[in-house]
């Protein structure tokens, strides 16, 4: 099996999908505390902020990947045939929509990040940045929580 094969593989691809998920979710509340206790310098929050975008971009590329070649095909059909098609219809559906929201306001967050503290403290967003922040990881906690109800649908068939 090669390289390009072991990747693309169900448990790989989930793998990537949780991964970069949890730091993404650790890169916001990282950030949370930088905003919360003006700690570390302008560029550290910046790369902070980066971090959580990129991995969260990376989750949604790795997740989405898996959804078009396995999910529609193999997956959700057991949850739709098994004990619990609720959970592909509520909350399948639910984290799809709460996932491409997330990226957005991250990315928001993250705009607000690069502005030097004086500027976000004139233009008093640095408390919005805060919440955002916050906002963006239990999201992220959320859509987590889901992916564990949607497997475990799965594994009930």
């Amino acid at each position: 099996m090669d390289f390009l094969a072991i990747i693309q593989s169900k448990p790989v691809l989930i793998g990537f999908h949780l991964g970069f998920a949890i730091v993404g979710i650790d890169a916001f509340l990282w950030l949370l505390g930088k905003l919360r206790s003006d700690g570390g310098s302008q560029k550290s929050t910046i790369a902070t902020a980066v971090i959580g975008v990129t991995a969260f971009i990376a989750s949604w590329i790795a997740g989405g990947y898996y959804y078009v070649v396995y999910y529609g095909g193999l997956v959700k059909p057991v949850i739709q045939k098994g004990l619990t098609p609720w959970a592909h219809n509520i909350i399948m559906e639910t984290k799809e929509h709460v996932f491409l929201f997330i990226i957005p306001v991250a990315m928001t967050t993250l705009f607000i990040a690069l502005l030097d503290k004086k500027d976000m403290e004139q233009l008093k967003i640095r408390r919005l940045a805060w919440l955002l922040s916050g906002a963006v990881a239990v999201l992220g906690l959320l859509i987590g929580a889901m992916g564990f109800i949607i497997s475990a649908a799965a594994r009930w068939g």
